[in-house]
């Protein structure tokens, strides 16, 4: 029954009697009742052009369709997203890949899969063009970000316009020491498969050796002929030096199931964002994931919302649905607008062919004009 609600039961419940269910049970069903009425004066993609044009504060709420384009995959698509892709990790659910007690006791299920996801590109696409466009007219209030591929910060969206609610790769901390660096640095151990460790840990545990090595070598009167195990000329990052007992491993700062979100993201939204934003755009997240599937409904009700993604979403209703790949549509409704988005990605004079869905008043489907 939750998973018809669109609600994920947790892994810890797996298993547990029925009642244990009943508190997330009642909150899906609390949700389907105070569910948002759709506001019926925004129907046509003319409304959502006239909109994004007249709004001044905007939220932008993105997930990983936004970057695959670029090669990067998504997470849940049949057969293409990365989970679809972890059947041979033995895991019962493919999510605990990012389960950060999963992490702890073993960080190699993760770095198994970490150069997938790593972002190895300084690219961005024409959807992360266009977020960037709203914020350059002054009318981007804040875009919340699912991704940790931190590609928004490349695409130029300023600090104080960005909340990364899962964290990104942009830096990296010591699970053990909380040794932070930037995210660049373990990347290429990511790359090579292994398993990156704490440099600051491994000083500390080389300083504390130091005086017992030193004490050794007086009591052999200098007369220590075994061969020693670290020299001048040894290469100090040796695997058998790097792995010192105790040496903390380095996670990319990307938020893991199980740990809190940013306390920023819970501020911005309910200290500054909730009763400044006029409009609402959510593109290529399928709003799965709590607490960021909240946002949109915690909004106000009477705050127009459309919904840009290749599927449908069914527990929120938005006011004006288009349907389709993101850089297609929001290209789209930029030449509808007047405005010039000009991207690499974006064909020259490209056409793009929109129709009404079956029994739908404000759901549309974008597709582009293939030259014969």
């Amino acid at each position: 029954m939750l998973t018809a609600f669109g609600i994920r039961p947790p892994l810890f419940l797996d298993g547990s009697p029925d009642d244990s269910y009943y508190g997330l049970l009642s909150l899906a069903i609390s949700r389907e009742l105070s569910k948002r009425i759709k506001l019926p004066q925004y129907n046509t993609i003319d409304d959502a052009v006239e909109l994004i044009k007249k709004s001044k504060n905007i939220i932008v709420l993105t997930g990983a369709g936004i970057s695959t384009s670029l090669g990067i995959p998504d997470f849940r698509s049949k057969d293409t997203g990365l989970y679809s892709k972890l059947e041979h990790l033995g895991l019962s659910d493919p999510q605990e890949v990012f389960d950060i007690n999963i992490f702890r006791e073993d960080p190699s299920i993760f770095y198994s899969i970490a150069r997938d996801i790593l972002p190895a590109t300084d690219r961005f696409t024409p959807t992360h063009a266009f977020i960037h466009l709203l914020q350059q007219k002054g009318k981007l209030l804040t875009n919340y970000s699912q991704n940790i591929d931190n590609i928004e910060a490349i695409a130029g969206i300023l600090p104080e316009k960005l909340i990364q609610c899962h964290g990104s790769f942009a830096t990296a901390s010591c699970v053990e020491c909380k040794y932070q660096v930037p995210g660049e640095s373990i990347f290429p151990d990511i790359k090579k498969g292994i398993i990156p460790k704490c440099d600051r840990c491994f000083a500390n545990l080389k300083a504390l050796r130091a005086p017992q090595a030193m004490k050794r070598k007086r009591s052999n009167n200098g007369q220590d002929k075994k061969k020693k195990r670290f020299d001048a000329d040894a290469d100090s990052s040796s695997e058998e030096d790097y792995d010192l007992p105790g040496q903390g491993v380095m996670k990319p700062d990307i938020t893991f199931f199980g740990a809190a979100l940013p306390d920023h993201f819970s501020e911005r939204l309910t200290n500054h964002d909730k009763n400044l934003v006029d409009l609402v755009i959510v593109i290529g997240t399928s709003l799965k994931v709590a607490p960021v599937s909240e946002v949109v409904p915690y909004l106000p009700a009477n705050i127009p919302q459309m919904y840009i993604s290749r599927t449908p979403v069914s527990h929120v209703n938005f006011d004006v649905d288009m349907l389709g790949d993101c850089d297609i549509v929001v290209t789209e409704l930029c030449r509808r607008a007047g405005w010039d988005l000009m991207h690499e990605m974006v064909p020259e004079n490209q056409k793009v062919d929109i129709k009404l869905q079956d029994g739908f008043s404000s759901r549309h489907i974008f597709s582009a004009v293939k030259d014969e």
